[in-house]
């Protein structure tokens, strides 16, 4: 295929699978219900998602910090405004690309602070690593808290046998990818070896970090504060004010995967939160409410820090490049 038309095809099916999202979500709602959305929209506190937003614009900041010590072991240690800004535009470039933020992350630091690229990216992929046990933990207490509930819903969405093939397909091309690097010798597995070394590098700093529980203080910090985002953001709205614990577990988690089932969340954020809101007593008009309120104060923030980062992320740097 095309280089040209995969990268197009990489950008426009989940933006279109969002699209389609929000027709079929906005079409199943009578004229009296659009009006209330409106209207859970119109009486919103707004001091209350902005101070939302606030905790999640603090998370990127840790997060910033956090980076310094994986990036200590490879001998590197960049300023940690250069990494605030190289995480705020990464953010954004997955608003229009998904999975590209990883890429330019790596990209700036290799500009602004002369990490090797393969390295940033190998510490990069070390922190999504961490990530994805933090959410892995956050699902199993949500599975614990309300398991027939939350399977029942998923069981609706994504059939299990699809699942399994996926899985298996993704089995395959990993054994056929090893396979190449194995007995290949084209010029194209040497530049992958390259890259893997340093990449190994970068991955490998997790097991070298010398500052280890202020890593996990750290870890723990950044995702405490994006559940405290979420929490917060319930308070703006009366209908979800009340939402008990346990629901705001699992809310919290499927409003997580949703934000990369499409562009950044694009259509399938307010779907999947407004669906799993409605298992638990929830109108579907406030959870659509809420799940569009939650997810465009969050683009906003994203868009807003991310066009700064581009801005000042070469000024502050004029004299080193």
């Amino acid at each position: 295929m095309n280089k040209s038309i995969a990268k197009f095809l990489k950008i426009a099916i989940p933006l279109a699978l969002g699209i389609f999202l929000i027709f079929y979500s906005y079409n199943k709602f009578s004229e009296e219900q659009l009006k209330e959305i409106g209207r859970y929209f119109s009486k919103a506190d707004y001091w209350i998602v902005t101070l939302s937003v606030l905790l999640t614009v603090i998370s990127h900041v840790i997060r910033a910090l956090r980076w310094n010590i994986l990036l200590e072991p490879v001998s590197h240690q960049p300023k940690v405004i250069n990494n605030f800004m190289a995480i705020s535009i990464a953010y954004l470039m997955n608003i229009f690309i998904p999975k590209s933020g990883e890429v330019s992350r790596a990209i700036v630091l290799d500009k602004y602070e002369k990490v090797p690229f393969a390295t940033g990216f190998g510490t990069i992929i070390s922190e999504r690593v961490i990530d994805l046990i933090f959410l892995l933990c956050f699902t199993a207490a949500a599975l614990m808290l309300q398991f027939d509930v939350l399977f029942a819903y998923l069981s609706e969405i994504v059939e299990p046998s699809k699942l399994i093939l996926a899985f298996t397909a993704l089995i395959v091309l990993l054994l056929l990818f090893f396979l190449f690097l194995k007995f290949s010798n084209s010029k194209l597995k040497i530049k992958l070896k390259e890259f893997f070394l340093g990449l190994k590098d970068g991955v490998l700093s997790i097991l070298k970090i010398k500052k280890i529980g202020l890593f996990i203080v750290q870890s723990f910090l950044i995702w405490g504060l994006y559940l405290g985002s979420f929490y917060t953001a319930t308070l703006a709205l009366e209908e979800t004010s009340t939402i008990d614990f346990a629901t705001i577990i699992i809310t919290f988690v499927v409003g997580s995967f949703a934000f990369a089932f499409t562009n950044s969340g694009f259509g399938s954020y307010p779907f999947f939160v407004a669906g799993i809101l409605a298992v638990f007593g929830i109108a579907e008009t406030v959870g659509t409410a809420f799940g569009w309120i939650v997810w465009t104060s969050s683009i906003a923030s994203i868009v807003l820090f991310g066009v700064l980062s581009f801005i000042f992320l070469p000024i502050y740097n004029r004299s080193q490049v």
